[in-house]
Parts: C-alpha cells; sequence; structure tokens
C-alpha cells in the first residue's frame, strides 16, 4: 500500500531507504530527509505486512512528475516493486503528469531503461561519474 510519508522522513526506517538513493553519507542522508520537510515535495513509501519496503520522493511541476529518490529495501530488489511505486504513484498524482523524469547513475539506469524510460546521457556531472536523465512519456491507459 502506497502512503504519504512526508512528514515522517526524519524517522530511522525512511531514513534508512533514503541512504540506498543518496551518497552514501549521513550528511547526504538528512540533507535528503530535510529537502521532504521543508519543502513541496512529496515522499510516499509503500508498505507491504506492516514493513516499509520502498519510497519514492517527488515533485510535480506542470505536466511532468519528477522523481527525486526512489530505493527499495536491497533484499527486495528485482521484485517489481520500484516499477510498482512509480505505477501506483501515477494513479495517486492529480493532475496526471504527462511524463515521469528522473536523473540517476549508471547503477541504476538499466532499472528506468527496463521499465520503458528513454535513457540520455548527461555526461560526467561530478568528476568520473556519469549521470542519466530519464523519461517516461505516460499513456493515457495508465491514468
Amino acid at each position: 500500500m502506497l502512503k504519504d510519508i512526508t512528514m515522517q522522513a526524519s524517522q530511522p526506517e525512511i531514513k534508512e531507504l533514503l541512504s540506498y538513493s543518496v551518497f552514501p553519507d549521513p550528511e547526504a542522508v538528512d540533507e535528503a530527509a530535510a529537502f521532504y520537510q521543508g519543502g513541496d515535495s512529496r515522499l510516499f513509501g509503500y508498505e507491504e505486512d506492516g514493513l516499509l519496503l520502498g519510497v519514492i520522493g517527488f515533485d510535480v511541476m506542470e505536466d511532468e512528475l519528477i522523481i527525486r529518490h526512489l530505493a527499495v529495501l536491497p533484499e527486495n530488489r528485482g521484485k517489481g516493486y520500484g516499477r510498482g511505486l512509480i505505477l501506483e504513484l501515477l494513479l495517486e498524482v492529480q493532475p496526471k503528469p504527462e511524463r515521469v523524469i528522473a536523473e540517476t547513475d549508471e547503477e541504476a539506469v538499466n532499472f528506468y531503461r527496463s521499465i520503458g524510460f528513454e535513457v540520455y546521457s548527461l555526461g560526467e556531472k561530478y568528476p568520473g561519474v556519469e549521470r542519466f536523465r530519464c523519461i517516461y512519456e505516460v499513456e493515457e491507459s495508465e491514468e
């Protein structure tokens, strides 16, 4: 079940999940949690049998849904939860976006490619780290 956890972003289990989607540094995790508590961005979590399995942080700007963070517990990766988070979010967000956009690194780019996102290299935004822009055009049947 998808639920809004924006105001709980600083809780340990949520920060643990956020840590999988940012540079592995306690300060970066704290900044990610604070990002949701101090602005218009929202953070949703996917819970199953009382366990928080994944999170998706996002903004909606005009006709675009911009994914800021997406993470699933390591032991639950490859089971469709990441894709499910995105699809369930598309059902929740009003008005419906025309496209979903994410920026990611080489480690996660194949996930986005495998679920239908078009992938474009942004080059090395940071020394030695290639970044990618991933875009998914939402079809009416998914709304």
